[in-house]
């Protein structure tokens, strides 16, 4: 059965999300509001409606958010291929950077440019994550209801420092109760993702490098829920007091360069693999941590086609937004605490939000801005900065 809606040329869509793969920096929240304003508004391939699905179906999955929002939105436009299409776009540009970035890495040693940029451009990346909350507050936040479930998975995220799976499904399941006046609990990715998990934790301590390296991150895509700063957790147990591949600080350098990159903070993965095994090692791990959205994506997306008038459906879409919402705020607060130490990340946090909501300035401009005063503060300042030290 044909995609409902517009139909788009597979060439079309291939070519946005290669750009938008190549220049789409500050986390989910930002990806997925440049999608709303490219695809929504402007080009209208997608409709408010269909959007805004993708988002609380793709929230309540595991795995990187964007990238499930784009391989969604590709299905509804091109069919099964298109999701392929779309999603291998999205990226592509990413791995290719990164990987680059590693073999540098592995044959230069220490990028101390990195320190300065990272200083430079994370304030900026909060003030999208804010601004881009702002924006799907606009696009689907519609009653009281969903505004106490936002405050309380807000509330939940900034407590715990984490974003919990189970506030997707318990905040849809309360939708379900409220908008439809009956309680059913909706099918969804999770009991999927459960029945694979006995399998995907048979990992062993031995094996072929590339095999584990492809083991180890489907358990990462499969099991883990929301933005990049809930995968990094536990990337750094596997990675670092697991398997020992990398110490601590050269972790950090890979979420380093995973945040500073455009796309989602999981391409660390791409950085990772190339420093355990080299092109296979990035590219097999790539794989590993994208490959089980696709999956779980196109399961929720063809079966919400068949069901998405349905009022069980629609009243946990609502639920599920709300909690998404609140938790991208969450993790926007999770990460300024990193992001912004000083009296400058401070003001270009606050300009680059001004510039964002007064001018509209494009995202790759405002990163290429902030680098720039990064690498001329920083080595005047030097702060006692966080993450790379």
């Amino acid at each position: 059965m044909p995609p409902d809606g517009p139909s788009v040329r597979l060439r079309d869509l291939v070519r946005y999300f290669l750009a938008l793969g190549a220049t789409g920096f500050g986390g989910p929240a930002a990806l997925i509001a440049q999608m709303e304003r490219d695809l929504v508004e402007a080009r209208r391939w997608i409709s408010k409606e269909e959007f805004r699905e993708a988002v609380a179906v793709c929230q309540s999955l595991p795995g990187p958010l964007a990238i499930q929002v784009g391989i969604f939105l590709s299905y509804l436009r091109a069919g099964f291929w298109g999701a392929w299409a779309g999603g291998s776009a999205f990226i592509l540009p990413n791995f290719i950077i990164v990987a680059t970035l590693g073999a540098m890495y592995v044959r230069f040693g220490d990028l101390p440019f990195v320190r300065a940029i990272f200083y430079g451009v994370s304030p900026a990346v909060i003030a999208l994550i804010v601004y881009s909350w702002y924006r799907l507050t606009k696009l689907g936040m519609e009653d009281a209801l969903q505004w106490a479930v936002a405050a309380a998975c807000f509330l939940i995220t900034v407590t715990l420092r984490a974003e919990v799976a189970l506030l997707f499904l318990a905040a849809g399941i309360l939708g379900v109760f409220y908008y439809s006046g009956i309680f059913r609990r909706p099918a969804g990715g999770l009991p999927l993702v459960m029945a694979a998990a006995p399998l995907l934790a048979a990992e062993g301590p031995t094996g072929p490098i590339l095999r584990r390296l492809l083991v180890f991150f489907l358990k990462a895509g499969s099991l883990t829920f929301g933005s990049g700063l809930v995968i990094v957790p536990f990337l750094e147990k596997g990675l670092v007091q697991q398997t020992g591949w990398l110490n601590e600080r050269t972790f950090l350098v890979a979420v380093a360069i995973g945040m500073l990159s455009p796309g989602p903070v999981v391409i660390t993965a791409t950085f990772v693999g190339y420093l355990v095994a080299g092109l296979w090692g990035s590219i097999v791990s790539t794989a590993g941590i994208f490959l089980p959205s696709f999956v779980l994506v196109l399961i929720a997306a063809s079966t919400l086609r068949r069901y998405r008038k349905n009022r069980y459906v629609q009243g946990f879409v609502k639920g599920a937004y709300a909690a998404a919402i609140g938790t991208i705020l969450g993790a926007g607060v999770l990460l300024a605490r990193v992001a912004i130490g000083d009296w400058l990340t401070i003001l270009v946090a606050l300009l680059s939000l001004g510039a964002l909501a007064r001018w509209k300035l494009s995202t790759y401009v405002l990163v290429a801005i902030t680098a720039g005063v990064g690498l001329i503060a920083f080595p005047l300042l030097r702060p006692a900065w966080v993450l790379i030290k």
